[in-house]
């Protein structure tokens, strides 16, 4: 039987402080027991949320570290903020990533939302929608082989080219509910991604957002079967552990390894053709508790 749908893991973020020689672990176990894709976070910090001041690892830098460690596994950040590089160079840093993965990096993107992390490392937050639209323009120009010169309100390019060369164009999966973005993004978009917390994690609330993003791809004339479609999808592992903290608007999906599975299922007849598990906890025991969830959709 195939699997219904593609099912990735996100390594851990923030939830704990995680060195490299365990990340290197966590993923290459998830590629032994047969994810398909691993992914990243994209950001710099958090605080006044309630909980300890904290960050994660760059993401560039850890999944060009992560591309040269596995063979097999998509690897992607999840998603990354155009906001926090100038877009040419963002877009010269994915081709390399994808390069150095030998063609296995998903170029995820979005708008960024955290304003905490935007004014602690001097990056703009306002206008985040203007300035996505046009980053995304300079992004999937380039990595589509064009030359680009760009003059816009907070951006501006000259004959920008990537060399050498990429092998390929590197697949871009914008990750948003914003009108604006999705409206820049999905005439040009592979994929389209949404966290858990954006449809209730339920398969019915992803149901009805994905309808949603089918009208706007129609709207711009883009067929809406040609969009990938990913969801985010919490799940707690063992009855979970508290690293994810519970939300009451998208509550984490727990049981057993069938029902996990049913759950995952679910989401494909809703439309998802992969599902991200954000584990709680995500440990190395997690992922091979979750192998047992992939075996059952291969059953």
């Amino acid at each position: 039987m195939t699997r219904p749908l593609r099912v990735g893991v996100q390594l851990p973020e923030v939830e704990r402080e995680v060195r490299w020689p365990e990340l290197v672990s966590m993923a290459l176990r998830a590629e032994a027991v047969g994810f398909d894709s691993v992914w990243v976070g994209d950001h710099y910090l958090y605080r006044d949320d309630g909980g300890p001041e904290r960050g994660p690892w760059e993401a560039w830098a850890t999944l060009a570290g992560l591309a040269a460690v596995t063979d097999r596994v998509t690897i992607g950040p999840l998603v990354a903020c155009v906001g926090f590089h100038a877009p040419a160079v963002l877009a010269k840093t994915a081709a390399t990533v994808d390069e150095i993965s030998g063609g296995r990096l998903t170029f995820g993107v979005g708008a960024g939302w955290n304003r905490v992390e935007f004014d602690a490392f001097g990056i703009p937050y306002d206008r985040r929608a203007s300035r996505f639209e046009e980053a995304f323009e300079v992004i999937r120009g380039l990595l589509a082989g064009e030359r680009v010169t760009f003059d816009g309100g907070f951006v501006t390019v000259r004959d920008a080219v990537l060399l050498p060369a990429p092998a390929r164009r590197v697949p871009l999966m914008v990750g948003s509910t914003g009108e604006r973005v999705l409206r820049a993004a999905l005439p040009f978009a592979d994929a389209w991604n949404t966290w858990f917390d954006a449809y209730g994690n339920t398969a019915e609330g992803f149901g009805t957002l994905n309808a949603w993003v089918s009208e706007i791809a129609a709207s711009l004339g883009r067929d809406p079967g040609d969009l990938e479609r990913s969801a985010c999808v919490l799940v707690a592992v063992g009855g979970g552990s508290g690293e994810r903290p519970t939300d009451p608007k998208a509550p984490h999906v727990a049981g057993s390894v069938d029902e996990i599975a049913a759950h995952l299922s679910a989401l494909a007849d809703a439309g998802a053709d992969e599902a991200i598990v954000v584990a709680d906890p995500i440990t190395q025991r997690s992922i091979g508790w979750l192998s047992e969830v992939l075996d059952a959709l291969d059953g």
